[in-house]
């Protein structure tokens, strides 16, 4: 089913393989992460993470085969969302969204579906949630956190200049603010002076914005101790290129500061 002429959301495809079951659902974000996505799940899956949440996979509109139904269905995916219009990765997360707060879910986790967080994890996610926070930030720099094979330039980007200039617009301390592994209550998103449903959000945007709004609100946040791996050898997954990613990463990090993401 096509889903279009939703005010701020993208044009996409839905193939809903199951009805909401749980109270709760993670949204993964890919765009052709190969056996990456795929070995993230299987973890999921034998970590009984289904108990938990309701799988949707965000898709880019990968070509690459990581999202063929079959293999998505046998892991335990509950829904398949396919972009089918501009923007990157802020605009798979509002599909996702939207899609979440239409089935009225409780809470909605998001992490990468590159295999590099630890998804077995999410039910401490969950945990917060029900305590009464509303922003929980996966942290691989605090105590029980690991950072595994970090590149160096990433790890100094973090420390730095995006958590000093994220824990300055939010006027709080975060250490890890990059890591997209985080939760959000539904009464924060819901929240009018949030509305994280708009078309600004293209990339990295939303993931900046949603990362200070709820403490500049008045809303509970903390950080929870995550692990992060990066493979010893090959190509670094990611899709934040060293010069340009970084570059438009900081103007990005620096409208947040300004406030030019804020609802008017």
């Amino acid at each position: 089913m096509i889903y279009e002429k939703k005010q701020g959301v993208p044009k996409f495809e839905c193939h809903e393989y199951f009805k909401r079951i749980k109270d709760y659902v993670v949204l993964i974000p890919v765009i052709n992460e190969g056996d990456r996505i795929l070995k993230e799940l299987e973890r999921a899956k034998k970590n009984n993470i289904l108990d938990y949440v309701d799988i949707v996979i965000c898709d880019g509109g990968s070509t690459d085969g990581c999202t063929e139904e079959n293999k998505l269905k046998n892991l335990g995916v509950n829904t398949l969302l396919i972009k089918r219009d501009e923007g990157k990765q802020g605009a798979q997360l509002r599909m996702g969204i939207w899609w979440a707060l239409e089935r009225d879910y409780k809470g909605i986790i998001t992490i990468d579906g590159n295999n590099k967080d630890s998804i077995e994890d999410i039910p401490k996610f969950i945990e917060k949630l029900k305590e009464g926070y509303d922003f929980i930030q996966g942290s691989r720099y605090i105590k029980g956190g690991k950072a595994i094979n970090t590149p160096l330039i990433r790890h100094l980007s973090v420390k730095l200049i995006h958590a000093p200039i994220i824990s300055l617009t939010a006027r709080k301390k975060f250490t890890d603010t990059t890591n997209a592994f985080r939760a959000y209550s539904i009464k924060y998103l819901k929240d009018e002076k949030v509305k994280p449903l708009r078309d600004i959000f293209v990339t990295y945007e939303l993931l900046a914005y949603l990362s200070v709004r709820a403490t500049q609100l008045g809303y509970r946040a903390c950080e929870i101790p995550v692990t992060r791996a990066y493979p010893k050898t090959g190509k670094t997954p990611t899709k934040i290129s060293f010069f340009k990613g970084n570059s438009d990463l900081i103007k990005i990090l620096f409208k947040n500061l300004f406030g030019k993401y804020n609802p008017k």
